[in-house]
Formats: C-alpha cells, sequence, structure tokens
C-alpha cells in the first residue's frame, strides 16, 4: 500500500509499505478513505516533537470502512463506515472510565507513565503507524472506532477524527458559562471549532487572535471579533474591547507555534501564553489544548498566580466527545466541512504538507484521499 512515512527531520515520503495486519484479537483493519494533515504533523517533520522513529507512518486523522475486525471486536463488522479518535485508548482501565481517555493506562506499550497513545507520533506515544496510508491497524477497535450515520458526508466526517472533539475539549477545561467573553488565540482548524464549541457553551463574545488574513476572515464568518496581532498589540486590543476588564476565559489553540511579529513559528515558545494571562480578567480560565513538546518549561506562573487563574490542558480526550458530536453533526446542529478548505490525492501529500506547513492563503485544514491521483 502506499503511505507518507517519516524517515527524518525534513524528510517525508511517499513510499510503498506492508500493508497492516491483525496484531491483537482487540484490533480491526480499516480501509481508509480519507485521512487529514494537522498542525502536529508539522512538529514531528520540522522536528519540535522529537523521538520520531524513522519508517512511522505519519498522521492521526482518519475515516474509513471496517476490513477486518478482530475476534473480540463484537460492536462492528466488515463494511461498517468509522470514525478513528486521534488518541488511542482501551476502554476500560480507570483513566478511560473517568474520561480522561487521551490519558488510557492500557494503550500506550511505553507503560501507564508514558502518557497519550496516538497515532504517528514519537517512540514515547506508542509509536503507532499512522493513518495517511491506504489502510491502517486499529487498536482496541471496540472503543477505536465510532460508527457514523448514513448522513454525514466524508468531508464532515474527517472533521470529527481530531479538530472538531479538540476544539470542543478546549471549551469544555475553559470552563465556559453563559454570558462569557472568550478569547481564542490561534484561527486555524483547531481554533476555528474553538470559536464554534465556545458560542454551542454559551460563549456571548468570542475575540479570535490571529495574523493571517484567511483564518481571521474565517473566523469573522463566525461571529468573532478579530484581533490581528501583527497590527496592534492583542492584549492593549482586547482590554479595549472588554471596558479594561480581560476575557473572562482564554483557549490557547496554537502552543509552541506561536511567532511574535518578524518571527517564525516557535522562536517564543511562550508568547501566547504571556499574552493569554495578561488579557485575561481575575479569576479566569486558560484552557491550553495548542501542542507543547516535552522540552518546553517556561511558563508564566508568577503573573497567573497573582491573578487567580485557573489553568486546564492537555491532550483531547476524543473518544469522550465523539459520539456527542457524531450526534450534533446528523442532526444539523453543525456543519464542520465548512472549516475543510483543500481535498488532495494522497498520492499529492508530500507537496500539500508543503503547502500546509507555508500557511499558504486558502490551506486552512487539508484531506487527503488514498487511492486517488493528481
Amino acid at each position: 500500500m502506499k503511505a507518507v512515512v517519516f524517515h527524518d527531520v525534513g524528510d517525508i515520503r511517499l513510499d510503498t509499505v506492508a500493508d497492516p495486519g491483525l496484531q491483537a484479537p482487540t484490533d480491526a483493519i480499516i480501509r481508509i478513505t480519507a485521512s487529514a494533515i494537522c498542525g502536529t504533523d508539522l512538529h514531528m517533520v520540522r522536528g519540535t516533537m522529537p523521538g520520531m522513529k524513522p519508517g512511522t507512518i505519519l498522521g492521526h486523522e482518519a475515516i474509513g470502512i471496517v476490513e477486518e475486525p478482530g475476534s473480540q471486536v463484537r460492536n462492528l463488522k466488515p463494511g461498517d463506515r468509522v470514525v478513528v479518535p486521534s488518541t488511542i485508548s482501551c476502554g476500560w482501565c480507570a483513566y478511560c472510565r473517568s474520561g480522561y481517555t487521551a490519558q488510557c493506562d492500557t494503550a500506550n506499550p511505553n507503560g501507564p507513565q508514558a502518557g497519550t497513545a496516538f497515532f504517528g507520533g514519537p517512540a514515547q506515544t506508542g509509536p503507532f503507524d499512522g493513518l495517511q496510508a491506504d489502510y491502517a491497524r486499529i487498536p482496541h477497535a471496540n472503543v477505536g472506532l465510532v460508527k457514523l450515520p448514513d448522513g454525514i458526508t466524508d468531508d464532515q466526517a474527517i472533521m470529527l477524527s481530531d479538530i472538531f472533539p479538540t476544539g470542543y475539549f478546549g471549551a469544555d477545561i475553559a470552563e465556559i458559562t453563559e454570558g462569557d467573553t472568550v478569547a481564542v488565540f490561534g484561527c486555524g482548524p483547531v481554533g476555528q471549532f474553538a470559536i464554534i464549541s465556545a458560542q454551542l457553551m454559551g460563549a456571548e463574545r468570542v475575540i479570535a487572535v490571529d495574523r493571517l488574513p484567511d483564518r481571521l476572515e474565517a473566523a469573522r464568518a463566525k461571529g468573532a471579533e478579530i484581533v490581528n496581532f501583527e497590527e496592534e498589540d492583542p492584549v492593549e486590543a482586547i482590554r479595549a474591547l472588554t471596558g479594561g476588564i480581560g476575557v473572562d476565559r482564554v483557549i490557547d489553540a496554537v502552543g509552541v507555534d506561536a511567532a511574535a511579529p518578524g518571527e517564525k513559528p516557535g522562536e517564543t515558545a511562550t508568547q501566547v501564553l504571556d499574552q493569554a494571562i495578561a488579557a485575561m480578567a481575575k479569576a479566569g480560565t486558560l484552557a491550553i489544548i495548542g501542542v507543547y513538546p516535552p522540552n518546553v518549561h517556561s511558563f508564566p506562573i508568577g503573573q497567573a498566580m497573582m491573578r487567580n487563574v485557573t489553568i486546564n490542558m492537555g491532550n483531547c480526550n476524543h473518544r469522550r466527545y465523539l459520539p456527542r458530536l457524531v450526534d450534533l453533526v446528523a442532526a444539523g446542529t453543525i456543519d464542520p466541512a465548512t472549516v475543510l478548505t483543500r481535498n488532495a490525492p494522497l498520492m499529492s501529500a508530500i507537496d500539500a504538507y508543503r503547502q500546509f506547513d507555508r500557511q499558504a492563503d486558502g490551506w486552512l485544514k487539508v484531506s487527503l484521499t488514498p487511492g486517488s491521483r493528481a
């Protein structure tokens, strides 16, 4: 089969690799009908998330068709159309049963203290081969796959694998209540879904901060008030928009990719965190869902403490939120396909990575289709 394979920092290739096979009775093999490129994938390619093992297939977002369920996968059959939660969980350990599926005690082969297991990540996350391929092995498939209703399109479904749940998770752990004013730093695809989710949870106002015009316009189309941090100081702008008080909640949807004007992404690792604390009302809540790799140690702890800020963060518990979000999409409450801006054949994946990494205009979210050619 064809797959996007990591070879070294800055070196990914579309390779022919062996088809996956069942390794445990709880596995399933799926034929992937759509995958996607995520900002997190760029961390592996750039080297900002260390520990990638050469030969690992990239990608952690996919939908597909069940080809071969293992003998202990009793809720799915060949031909079922499914979405893959990006983080891997067993469904039966204490963490999974409590809803912390991203902290499953069982899924990561490096042990219960190793942290989140996810597809296409570095050695400390498994590693598990990813989903930018023709086929994939899904561990713990009875909970690691969620069946899709017929009425949900592929373009809608691919948004459910990672970025919609992650944006919703950000709004949830930001503790948004009716009437809140919320700032979302980063208007990439996760930021767009954080805006949507904040509104679903009752936010009266959402202020969106970014520097890319197409992303800011997408945020404004969703009803957000926009701030371009290359044209004005975002902290001063937010304070002016809130009568000097600041916002009740902040969602950091950009993480280590933050950049001050004139910098490249990642050069100021805590840029957003400094601004988030300063732009927040006293006793506000900060939700951190942007990626910070383990080698980042800085945080404005003194400012946060003096303002009585509550901080919640972590990797999304995808499996916890997916059934709820599938229902919202099936009911027509939300159309997540509005965030998807590009479709590309898997055969063109390397060029799609380049365009996405450049943050080219119109490349907000990219879906890859296996089995198709440019």
